[in-house]
């Protein structure tokens, strides 16, 4: 009996955390004959009241971009999975995975329960936002300290 058919999972591109994750959905996806996509998020930048600052936040809103990029590229052919199942964009975790989730059609999300980096110490409340949020099936996934 296949249980899932698509598993998405939520990277935060953080190489140990990633890996960790990543091969949890493999093993899953493997084992229930389902493709395995990847989606990342990045976060826009408030700059409430300062217009001055604006094009500077687009501007480094675009480095970021670009940097997940190529951080989501090495993913991509470390772990096998096409640049045709792997998803970046510009906006909230918690919305753009469910977003992806539900676009996809994904039966399962895999997501990083916590971590001690800047961005893993996020990926805590939106692994809860999803788990809250998600109209299929979620793994969190212990993340090593």
């Amino acid at each position: 009996m296949t249980l899932y058919k698509h598993v998405l999972v939520a990277v935060d591109l953080h190489p140990n955390s990633d890996r960790d994750i990543i091969e949890r959905a493999i093993e899953i996806a493997k084992a229930n004959g389902a493709s395995v996509s990847l989606v990342h998020a990045v976060e826009h930048i408030n700059a409430y009241g300062v217009a001055e600052a604006y094009s500077a936040v687009l501007d480094v809103e675009s480095q970021l971009m670009d940097e997940a990029k190529k951080e989501m590229a090495k993913l991509g052919q470390k772990f096998n999975i096409p640049t045709t199942h792997q998803s970046l964009e510009l906006g909230a975790p918690r919305v753009v995975v469910l977003n992806k989730a539900k676009e996809s059609k994904a039966d399962l999300i895999v997501v990083g329960s916590h971590g001690r980096h800047g961005l893993q110490l996020l990926l805590g409340s939106t692994a809860n936002g999803i788990l809250h949020h998600a109209s299929c099936d979620v793994l969190a996934v212990r993340v090593a300290d």
